[in-house]
């Protein structure tokens, strides 16, 4: 099928197109083409699409590419994006029905709005809540898993599934969504608050991470998790990894848990760039930092996509 799949994709009312570049959608501004591009019209078109698709066509979600690192040979696979009603907020009190493709930062301001506290964090990360359902996202000291009731979830064949907050194992940056399922909306919950006490909260937020991160340059966020017990960054900084360069890739100086396209990088250059730190940590803490950062698609040359993961 590899090669002919995409003749035999379905009709869709959304939008469709092919050998899109994905660099102008990621936040490193790198990587090669995605074989198709698909933003359902709304959640039936998505189940329809599923439904019909040949069996075994690769489907990679994701949200605005902030932790995305799609490498340089593309991605040969359906590139999914959630917008439009996917992409809404619809409040009942103090419980909200949230969209998949709804940004992090959205939500955050929409629950103010409303008056709804809890939601302040999300404020300080750059993603969607389709991510930040899968790897459990989280920062300031709150987490996705806090405010979870269930999760709408879509599965390879169209057919669609609801999962308690139990269901989906979260854990630290992670969770148990079996692989190829998709999660398209979430119930949540939060607290009836102060306007001005949640407004006063995400200033802080937002205060806070634009002293301690690189905001205004091409970065994909934080790189590696951090270690049980320890911190990633401060593991990278021991190992005299602070303001490193590679070709046109760099590890940030403000933050040397980001790693930074410098201009005119490849992708190729800033994941090599993340294995070098990964080898002088190993080589002076004896610690293996784990990606954070999504790594999709094939480096140029190579014939065969790497595993592909759902990114925020």
């Amino acid at each position: 099928m590899k090669g002919h799949w995409v003749e035999a994709l379905p009709s869709v009312r959304g939008k469709i197109a092919f050998d899109v570049s994905m660099a102008p959608k990621t936040w490193f501004r790198v990587g090669g083409p995605a074989r198709v591009w698909f933003q359902p019209a709304d959640l039936d078109d998505l189940a329809d699409f599923m439904a019909m698709k040949p069996q075994g066509v690769p489907i990679l979600p994701i949200g605005v590419g902030s932790n995305l690192l799609v490498r340089d040979g593309g991605v040969d696979a359906v590139v999914l994006r959630l917008t439009g009603p996917l992409a809404k907020v619809e409040f009942g009190g103090d419980r909200l029905t949230v969209g998949a493709g709804v940004t992090d930062r959205g939500l955050a301001i929409q629950a103010l709005e409303a008056g709804v506290s809890g939601f302040e964090f999300y404020v300080g990360i750059p993603g969607t809540l389709g991510g930040g359902l899968r790897m459990n996202a989280g920062a300031y000291g709150g987490e996705t898993a806090d405010l979870v009731e269930h999760v709408i979830a879509i599965d390879p064949d169209g057919a669609l599934h609801e999962l308690s907050a139990a269901e989906m194992g979260f854990s630290y940056r992670q969770s148990t969504l079996p692989e190829g399922w998709i999660a398209v909306a979430a119930v949540m919950k939060g607290v009836a608050g102060n306007r001005e006490r949640i407004r006063a909260q995400m200033a802080r937020i937002k205060a806070e991470r634009d002293v301690a991160q690189p905001i205004r340059v091409a970065t994909g966020g934080s790189t590696f998790k951090n270690p049980p017990g320890k911190k990633a960054w401060e593991l990278i900084d021991a190992a005299g990894c602070r303001g490193m360069m590679h070709k046109k890739a760099q590890v940030s100086e403000k933050h040397c848990n980001f790693l930074i396209n410098a201009g005119g990088a490849q992708a190729s250059h800033i994941e090599d760039l993340g294995e070098i730190v990964r080898d002088k940590v190993r080589a002076l803490s004896d610690v293996e930092l784990e990606w954070e950062i999504h790594r999709v698609g094939k480096r140029r040359g190579e014939g065969t996509d790497t595993a592909l993961e759902v990114a925020a």
